[in-house]
C-alpha cells in the first residue's frame, strides 16, 4: 500500500466559488428562510474578489472558477458581465460558469451574449429537487427531461459550453441519460452529488447514482461543498466521499473546489484546502495534481489564462 504523502507545493485551482455584491443577490436579502447550509446571516454582506484573494492567500491557489450565485433570473447576462469586469481588473476569476434558464425560448441569444465575455465557459442551472422542501430548488425533479429544456440544452451543446450539474441521488439516473444523449458536452457534478446524510438508504442511492454517472465518460465530479449539510470541514467527514468518488471517476475526472463563501460560515479557506490535500494524499503525485489542478484546466479550458496575474489599478 502506498504511503500517504501531502505535497503542499502542488498548485491548486478552486473550481467552485462565488463573489457578490449584496445588492445583486435577492436570496440574501429580506426574510431569512431555512436553507441547506443553516444560518446564513454571516453571508448577508458583500463578498468581494479582494476578500476572496485574501482568503486564499496561503493556499497555493493559482486560478479560480466563478460559479453563478443566483442573481435575479432576468439578470443572467449582467451577472456574467460584472464578473468579467472583476476579472479584467483583478485577474481572478479565470473562468465563469453563468446562469441560464435553458427552457426559455431565446436561450440561444442569451448564451451568445454571455459568450462575448472572454472568461465565459459554462452554465449552471440548478436542477436539484428533494422531498424535503428545505433542500428543494428546481420546480420538478425531472426538469432535465422536459422537451423545452432539452431544446435549450442543445443550444448549450452546440456552443461547446460546460454544464455544471447539481442534483440529488434520486435524479442521477435521469442525468446519466442526459449525459449519454449529449456525449459532446462536459458535465461537472457539483459537490460530489450532495450527500444530504449518511444513512444506509441515502448512501445506497448515492452509490448507485454515482456509478451510473461515472459510467458516462463525459461526466466529471467536483470535490466541493462536502461540508454543506454537516456544517463542518474535517477529514472524517470528507474522506469517505472523496475516496469513493475518486475510485468511481478516477483522479483525472475529479476536481477540487471550496464553495466559498458558503463554507466560510463554518470553516476557513486554508482548512478546506488542507483537508482536501490530506484526503487525496494516498494518490500518486500525478493523480493529486489532476484533482487539485489539471482536471479543471482541461474541462474549463484554462490553458490560455494567466497564473497569479499582477493586479491592475482600479
Amino acid at each position: 500500500m502506498r504511503h500517504a504523502t501531502v505535497n503542499p507545493a502542488l498548485p491548486v485551482i478552486d473550481s467552485h466559488h462565488h463573489i457578490w455584491n449584496l445588492k445583486d443577490i435577492p436570496w440574501l436579502q429580506g426574510t431569512m428562510l431555512p436553507r441547506i447550509f443553516g444560518d446564513y446571516s454571516g453571508m448577508r454582506r458583500d463578498y468581494s474578489i479582494e476578500e476572496f484573494r485574501s482568503d486564499l492567500a496561503a493556499s497555493q491557489v493559482v486560478k479560480s472558477i466563478y460559479v453563478q450565485a443566483n442573481w435575479a433570473p432576468d439578470k443572467a447576462l449582467e451577472e456574467v458581465a460584472w464578473v468579467q469586469s472583476v476579472a479584467d481588473i483583478h485577474g481572478y476569476p479565470h473562468a465563469i460558469v453563468g446562469y441560464a434558464d435553458l427552457a426559455r425560448d431565446d436561450v440561444g441569444n442569451l448564451l451568445d451574449a454571455q459568450m462575448r465575455h472572454a472568461n465565459m465557459r459554462g452554465i449552471r442551472q440548478q436542477l436539484h429537487w428533494h422531498a424535503n422542501p428545505q433542500y428543494r430548488f428546481a420546480e420538478r425533479p425531472d426538469l432535465m427531461n422536459a422537451p423545452a429544456w432539452r431544446r435549450g440544452f442543445k443550444e448549450l451543446a452546440d456552443r461547446g459550453l460546460v454544464f455544471d450539474l447539481q442534483v440529488f441521488s434520486r435524479q442521477m439516473a435521469d442525468c446519466a441519460a442526459l449525459a449519454k444523449a449529449f456525449p459532446g458536452v462536459k458535465f461537472v457534478l457539483s459537490h460530489a452529488g450532495m450527500q444530504e446524510d449518511r444513512s444506509e438508504e441515502m448512501l445506497a442511492l448515492w452509490r448507485s447514482g454515482m456509478q451510473e454517472l461515472a459510467a458516462c465518460p463525459n461526466v466529471y465530479a467536483k470535490l466541493s461543498g462536502l461540508g454543506t449539510f454537516a456544517h463542518r470541514c474535517d477529514s472524517a467527514l470528507w474522506k469517505p466521499i472523496v475516496d469513493e468518488t475518486v475510485a468511481l471517476f478516477g483522479a483525472r475526472r475529479c476536481m477540487f473546489g471550496t464553495n466559498f463563501p458558503i463554507e466560510k460560515l463554518w470553516t476557513t479557506y486554508d482548512t478546506i484546502v488542507g483537508v482536501a490535500r490530506a484526503c487525496i494524499a494516498h494518490l500518486t503525485e500525478n493523480e493529486q495534481r489532476a484533482v487539485l489542478h489539471d482536471t479543471a484546466v482541461s474541462v474549463y479550458r484554462l490553458e490560455g489564462t494567466s497564473i497569479n496575474p499582477v493586479l491592475r489599478a482600479t
